[in-house]
């Protein structure tokens, strides 16, 4: 399988562009719907369009499927087929500079705003104007995608663990969040899952903490503005820290190498680990993993120990239609179902699109009750996108937080880092 990281700068990808032929997408999965049964359509619009997705378990379980058979009510003439990509983040860019991107996708997470149109059709005035979180996805005055859901981050646990370790209140600063750690390991429980070897889920514990508990929205954007943002004594240093005392304390899983996502889940949902620290969309899948409802509870990330924190809002993955789709039509069609009609955006884990709704998730209400301050994501300007990609620096993926927690000396890795942005700067 052909993979490139996601810190390659888009001009690379342009110039593939001028490549034919295709890409193997090894480890995808394709699920067709069926054929209609003929004779004439109610709207017209007919022909087979491909959704490409990361939500693998969704084709796999048949949610996708009956998403499709439901479209099919409205356009008999309509086929959906789906291809589930394992590592999507990072393959997605392949797939888009060879345009074999299917018809519907999720938009690559880095790439800069003024290429969106190179590889992507601009949604139709009807779609853009439902879209909650106006400054992403867009470049030029025209909107290119939709977001599939909000989202925050926090710590989902499970209370059935937390009385065996024999603790009575979820914890709300720092210290407590410590100590329950200890009393979750003294009774045999992992305290926390911090899926280590998975490499992704890390990005938690960087860009994601970092932009968020120090409430302004546009810290990682400023982070362009000067030489040195790593520090030691800032929020990089007190992010990545916490998640260091986690591993030195041993309250994190055993196997750090191994790629156990899935695993975790069940641990997580059987009661053998305690905490997850990830977005509120892991919370059905652990529901799915087969905990009861009333078992699983979701608290803000008590990053230090103040009595309040902040807790982000943001947007999931974006959907557009690709500039290289054969029925454009039908994509937004499509497109406007799946965000709108389908349960894709309540049933699975995230908030409501709009804020006028209530959530669906017992868990969130949980979460609200503990009063964090909720800070509204911003777009990552073109200038970060290009800045980190200069610099080599895959934010998007996590690879650089598993080094980061690794390293022997902080500090140094911190000057590292400072080295390789300077340079990018300059």
């Amino acid at each position: 399988m052909i993979r490139i990281k996601k810190r390659w700068p888009m001009h690379s990808i342009l110039l593939l562009l001028l490549l034919s032929g295709g890409c193997d997408s090894g480890g995808s999965q394709v699920l067709p719907t069926s054929s209609p049964a003929g004779g004439e359509t109610l709207s017209g619009l007919t022909g087979t369009i491909v959704m490409l997705t990361n939500r693998i378990d969704l084709i796999e379980n048949g949610t996708f499927r009956s998403y499709a058979d439901g479209f099919k009510k409205q356009y008999p003439g309509a086929n959906v087929e789906f291809e589930g990509i394992s590592n999507y983040a990072t393959d997605i860019l392949v797939r888009l500079s060879t345009k074999d991107a299917g018809d519907v996708l999720l938009l690559p997470v880095n790439l800069p705003a003024k290429e969106l149109s190179y590889f992507f059709e601009p949604l139709n005035a009807e779609l853009a104007a439902q879209e909650r979180f106006t400054t992403f996805a867009t470049y030029g005055g025209k909107r290119y995608g939709l977001s599939t859901g909000t989202t925050t981050s926090g710590v989902v646990y499970n209370k059935q663990a937390f009385r065996q370790a024999g603790i009575r209140q979820v914890p709300q600063t720092l210290d407590e969040f410590y100590a329950a750690s200890a009393k979750l390991k003294q009774a045999g429980i992992i305290p926390l899952y911090m899926n280590y070897g998975a490499v992704w889920p890390l990005r938690e514990w960087g860009n994601n903490l970092v932009n968020y508990m120090t409430g302004n929205p546009e810290y990682l954007n400023e982070m362009v503005q000067e030489d040195a943002p790593w520090k030691i004594d800032n929020e990089w240093g007190r992010a990545i820290e916490i998640a260091r005392t986690m591993l030195a304390k041993g309250y994190v899983e055993d196997q750090l190498f191994s790629n156990n996502w899935e695993i975790s889940k069940t641990k997580l949902a059987k009661g053998e680990a305690g905490m997850y620290f990830q977005g509120n969309w892991t919370i059905r899948q652990i529901l799915d993993a087969g905990a009861a409802p009333e078992d699983i509870g979701f608290f803000p990330f008590p990053y230090d120990n103040h009595p309040t924190h902040y807790a982000a809002l943001n947007p999931d993955w974006f959907i557009g239609v690709s500039k290289f789709s054969k029925n454009k039509e039908l994509a937004m069609k499509w497109i406007h179902y799946f965000v709108n009609e389908t349960s894709y955006t309540t049933n699975w884990g995230f908030l409501p699109l709009h804020s006028s709704d209530e959530p669906a998730l017992p868990q969130y209400s949980e979460f609200l009750s503990y009063h964090p301050t909720m800070i509204e994501a911003t777009v990552q300007t073109d200038a970060f996108i290009d800045m980190a990609n200069r610099a080599k620096l895959s934010f998007w993926s996590g690879d650089y937080i598993q080094e980061l927690l690794a390293a022997q000396d902080l500090e140094q890795s911190f000057h590292e880092l400072n080295v390789k942005w300077k340079e990018a700067r300059n």
